[in-house]
């Protein structure tokens, strides 16, 4: 079975629609570009399919490139045989490969490797075979001879050499992972000295937790790894029938069936042995690191899927920006900002104590509001951000429903970043936060691509997964979404244009360098003037970049330059011209799709595509959410009550429930048990990032400040 045939198995798609995927990835497509521009080729994959194939591709060369790095080192030793390579080639893990090169993978100087520099091994074979003699009469042959003391001790090496079988056999391994994927659980007790620091910990609750690995929940396992790593806590495997049960199987699947009864009684103690000291501490890190990969998938995940609804927030476009960064001490930085971005004015107010001057704060807004005609405001939710919306809304300089509070997660390492430097050369961090918590109002795509996606605050143990796998999916969450939307290329950040299909960091900063000598392009085709931008890179980029009031309309859409013939033939047919089809349905509903691509003019699935861009030319898909300003019901913790229903908006998922935002400084957690009346397998398929919702307080815990929350249910 090929890997493309393996791959099509495990995700259920067509063998076709595989090869041609892994053809175009070969061939430097990216995913994007693949799933929207090549969907003949594919049979229509959708992204998150391409994802998957790009993803197992790559999983399944790496067991095939481990697979002959094994042979090759089992043939080296002289050990390669037909058995050997037919195990190989049917190993469709990397476990499995792993089991079939432990007999012959180099060790470290091992209890049984100085059995063998005695010369033991081939005691432990006699006793292996089950011959007639006694263990002990075979033992004495040995004695004396090569360092070996005595009977005993020749027994005692034979014994670690045939343990040292037993943990290296694929058929005991598998029965152990086995017994630990069945019956083991994790056990948690806390460590010596640590009861007063563990009882004050967010951890408090894994002191004397416990739970089965079959079922143990992602979040948990990385918060109780947290823990012992922070050392409160010890945790230790437990085999729900007992070790002793583990331990006669594994006895009974490796004795010699023709065994006599001395040396079944010997080789069944060296395999508990076997089983004590390297068997089952082998599988338990097996199973944890089994259990690790499982939560950090899940975490990284729920990232990656937070991530993606907070880029493709709706824009609040066309609109100027009063943008506030609240402080107590230092002040409330302010910025002006126009429709674009582009920074009008800086200047600072004293809104909150210990200065409090709330009549020269309202001086200075009213003339910041009147002069560059500011219509939204855009507040962070830091220090102080609730004493400063409370004055914003008491000052009459603005309406309560203009007040968007604004996360501020990340504002501070975008200040201090290279590229907020190169942006703002001439003003301090202050001002550089301030204009950022202003931009990710009016785009939180363009804002949010400038700062390391682990520092925009919705994860969950993001600093406990792996941090490579991490990189790798927010990565791609960013340039999914940043093709999603497309790039206008004459005012798109350098860091932005990065992001797009086939870019990539190097001919970012060429285009960003030609459009500041040249100026605005006026074309797609004028990309191809860029410096080291070849064929390649306008294929994979060019429907992903946008022009705005060029010299060609189709140049703002997202239609590919190699189908603009495409547009020419179906205005031809209707007896019009091009430009007479964008935004004309009554003309698009006539366009005969099945007739054209008969033609071969391009396949169905690309004309399609084109009539309902043309549908909606230039259309924004993250103008469809809803950008009201949140109202808030409650002001101060104190307000709270169990059983108020209260407005909310959802700031961050993860897998165990939603942390809502209620318009105070803490959050509430809802739950998952607690949004929905059917049992439901994520908090996904209920709540979104950013939505509405009401929520009934359940609890309150006023010294720790935390709040349980119901989700309001319709009837």
């Amino acid at each position: 079975m090929t890997i493309y045939q393996k791959i099509a198995e495990v995700l259920s798609l067509p063998l076709r629609s595989v090869e041609a995927t892994a053809e175009l990835l070969d061939g430097g497509a990216t995913v994007p570009f693949i799933s929207r521009y090549r969907k003949e080729r594919t049979g229509s994959l959708d992204e998150v399919s391409v994802r998957a194939v790009e993803n197992a591709l790559k999983s399944q060369r790496e067991i095939e490139a481990r697979k002959a790095f094994v042979k090759d080192a089992i043939a080296a030793a002289g050990a390669l045989s037909p058995q050997i390579e037919d195990a190989l080639d049917k190993a469709d893990t990397m476990i499995a490969v792993e089991d079939i090169y432990a007999p012959y993978k180099p060790k470290k100087r091992t209890r049984a490797t100085m059995a063998r520099e005695k010369g033991l091994e081939p005691l432990a074979k006699m006793i292996m075979a089950g011959r007639g003699e006694s263990c002990l009469a075979a033992a004495r042959r040995f004695a004396g001879k090569n360092g070996v003391a005595d009977e005993e001790d020749a027994l005692a090496g034979a014994s670690d050499i045939i343990a040292e079988w037993a943990a290296e056999a694929p058929r005991l391994r598998n029965i152990t992972r086995n017994s630990y994927h069945r019956a083991a659980s994790l056990v948690c007790s806390v460590a010596k000295g640590k009861e007063g620091e563990l009882a004050g910990s967010p951890l408090a609750g894994y002191g004397d937790f416990s739970q089965s690995v079959r079922r143990m929940p992602s979040h948990q396992y990385l918060a109780l790894r947290r823990a012992e790593r922070e050392g409160l806590i010890k945790v230790k495997y437990v085999l729900d029938d007992g070790s002793a049960d583990l331990d006669e199987a594994l006895g009974r699947a490796f004795v010699p069936r023709n065994a006599g009864k001395e040396c079944a009684g010997f080789i069944g103690e060296a395999v508990a042995d076997a089983s004590k000291r390297l068997l089952r501490p082998s599988v338990e890190n097996e199973v944890s690191a089994e259990l690790k990969e499982k939560a950090d998938r899940v975490a990284i995940d729920i990232f990656a899927d937070n991530l993606r609804q907070l880029l493709l927030a709706a824009p609040l476009k066309g609109k100027r920006i009063l943008a506030l960064d609240p402080g107590y001490r230092t002040g409330c930085k302010v910025v002006a900002l126009d429709a674009q971005g582009n920074l009008l004015e800086d200047t600072v107010i004293y809104a909150a104590p210990p200065r409090e001057d709330i009549a020269g704060a309202k001086r200075t807004l009213d003339r910041l509001i009147r002069t560059h005609r500011l219509d939204a405001v855009a507040l962070g939710n830091g220090t102080a951000s609730r004493e400063t919306e409370k004055f914003l809304k008491e000052s009459g300089l603005v309406s309560p429903e203009c007040v968007y509070i604004v996360s501020e997660s990340g504002a501070s390492v975008y200040s201090a970043s290279d590229i907020a430097r190169q942006e703002f050369p001439d003003k301090d961090v202050t001002v550089r936060g301030a204009v950022s918590i202003g931009r990710r109002l009016l785009d939180p795509l363009a804002e949010l691509v400038k700062i390391d996606p682990k520092s925009i605050g919705v994860g969950q143990y993001q600093h406990d997964v792996d941090q490579a796998l991490l990189r790798d999916a927010l990565d791609y969450t960013v340039m999914s979404c940043v093709n999603a939307v497309g790039v206008d290329v004459n005012t798109a950040s350098e860091k932005l244009l990065s992001y797009v299909s086939g870019i990539g960091p190097a001919l970012a900063a060429n285009i960003v360098a030609y459009r500041a000598k040249n100026g605005d392009f006026k074309t797609r085709a004028e990309l191809r003037k860029v410096p080291r931008l070849g064929d390649k890179a306008f294929e994979l980029a060019a429907g992903f970049l946008r022009v705005p009031c060029g010299k060609e309309p189709l140049d703002n859409t997202g239609i590919h330059p190699e189908s603009y013939n495409v547009v020419k033939e179906m205005a031809k047919g209707l007896g019009v011209k091009p430009g007479d089809l964008a935004a004309n349905n009554g003309l698009l509903d006539k366009v005969d799709v099945e007739k054209l691509a008969s033609k071969g003019v391009a396949g169905v699935e690309t004309i399609r595509d084109i009539v309902a861009e043309l549908r909606k030319p230039g259309r924004d898909p993250r103008t469809d959410g809803d950008n009201d300003a949140f109202v808030p019901g409650v002001a101060d913790f104190g307000e709270l009550r169990e059983g108020m229903v209260l407005p909310g908006i959802v700031n961050n998922i993860t897998a165990f429930g939603a942390f809502v935002n209620l318009g105070i400084k803490e959050n509430g957690l809802i739950h998952i048990s607690r949004m929905s009346r059917r049992r439901i397998s994520s908090v996904g398929e209920v709540l979104k990032l950013g939505q509405k919702v009401d929520v009934k307080v359940m609890e309150i815990d006023f010294s720790r400040k935390r709040i349980g929350l119901s989700l309001l249910m319709e009837d």
